[in-house]
């Protein structure tokens, strides 16, 4: 048997803050949380120092980092992407995909499930996120128009029967064929997600009630209030708020959303119907300077300045650089959540999200091992992933500065 105690930890648990707890880890599981300190015979001990012991930190959306992306479509880009936000406390990553040809998707699941097998250095990946191609071209953001399209039945069916490995995909719900795309992901329960729209509030409740459930990157990329032959419509920001069950996700980095949204959503939605994302692209943790959006042969080349990635033009974002604890940081510091909430944004909410909340997303006996300890700045000092210490602060020097292109 394999035993960590980590002690001297203030522990986040369904329940409150348990302060100078101890925590035992045996094998891949939560085995004990007390009071104190506690004996444990032959078990790795972790002194917390007083920090903070969090479950590990969820990611539904993530594109890249590290210098890689995702649909770069090679093995060592997902294993460097999940060890790269495994150092910022992310135990748990979705990747997630562009708009591409068919067969550049295909190819990205293939690498995935060569990938997922060997991934134990880093966060761990909890199913594929394919993001479009079915979007509005009014709002494609930084998405390629070149492979922007309606939903296709062939297509999506044939993605489908390929693989296991999907358990999220956006799309835009007022686009032909969308509704039946929706009920073919509800029946293999895939969560089907609102993406790149220009719904109106009438399109998203028939949505809703096909499998449409969850908004994805909330405010970007959507309508809000439009007019339409001199009336008024509702948009997907007005139904996601309206609709009590409707589940959201923010990018809190500070930029996509300022202050004022991110205290709004946290007070309409609240910390049970928000997760955190970073849908951070391959320029989280690195310099500020060129990169790439998407793959190295096949995405568009974008700037990132001032804490976020945007098109040459500046005239969209394109793509988060921001990593998980920075999100916890922004929701205390400029949204005022506390920080047990704004932690539950990015562990228990995002868990039942993806209906893994059965072994994920909070502190319990017999839950998954997947743990982060950090300091009151939300600076990450130890990251444990399914009982495996995969980041430690003193690790920080050895992670990768330069970009891959």
């Amino acid at each position: 048997m394999n035993y960590i105690k980590i002690y001297n930890a203030n522990i986040i648990t369904p329940e409150g803050i348990l302060k100078d707890g101890t925590l035992v880890i045996k094998n891949d599981k939560i085995a004990e949380i007390s009071a104190g300190n506690v004996d444990v015979p032959s078990a790795l001990e972790i002194d917390a120092g007083g920090k903070i012991l969090s479950p590990g930190f969820i990611d539904l959306h993530v594109h890249g980092g590290g210098g890689h992306d995702f649909m770069d479509n090679t093995v060592d880009a997902f294993l460097n992407i999940a060890r790269t936000h495994a150092q910022y406390g992310t135990t748990s990553l979705m990747p997630t995909t562009l708009s591409c040809e068919k067969t550049d998707l295909l190819d990205t699941i293939k690498t995935y499930e060569a990938a997922d097998p060997i991934n134990d250095a880093g966060a761990q990946f909890v199913g594929l996120h394919i993001e479009g191609p079915y979007f509005s071209m009014n709002q494609k953001g930084a998405q390629d128009p070149r492979y922007i399209r309606n939903p296709d039945a062939d297509e999506y069916n044939e993605i489908l029967a390929s693989t296991a490995a999907i358990r999220r995909w956006s799309a835009a719900p007022e686009l032909p064929g969308a509704l039946a795309f929706a009920k073919t992901l509800k029946a293999k329960h895939i969560l089907a997600a609102i993406a790149h729209t220009d719904a109106i509030y009438e399109d998203v409740l028939e949505a809703f009630e096909e499998g449409f459930t969850h908004a994805t990157h909330f405010y970007s990329c959507m309508s809000g209030v439009s007019r339409r032959n001199a009336y008024r419509y509702a948009g997907v920001i007005e139904a996601a708020y309206l609709l009590d069950n409707m589940t959201v996700e923010i990018i809190a980095d500070g930029v996509h959303l300022p202050p004022a949204l991110l205290k709004l959503v946290y007070k309409i939605k609240g910390s049970k119907n928000t997760a955190l994302i970073t849908d951070a692209m391959r320029g989280a943790g690195m310099p500020e300077g060129k990169s790439i959006l998407g793959s190295l042969t096949t995405g568009i080349e974008v700037i990132i300045e001032d804490g976020v990635a945007k098109l040459p033009d500046r005239s969209a974002f394109a793509g988060s650089v921001a990593t998980a604890n920075q999100l916890v940081r922004n929701m205390i510091q400029l949204a005022d959540v506390p920080l047990s909430e704004a932690v539950e944004m990015i562990t228990a909410t995002p868990a039942r999200i993806l209906n893994i909340n059965a072994h994920k997303g909070v502190i319990k006996k017999g839950m998954d091992a997947d743990l982060v300890i950090f300091d009151p700045q939300i600076k990450i000092n130890t990251t444990i992933v399914r009982g495996k210490i995969v980041f430690t602060a003193s690790d920080a020097q050895d992670l990768p500065r330069k970009p891959k292109y």
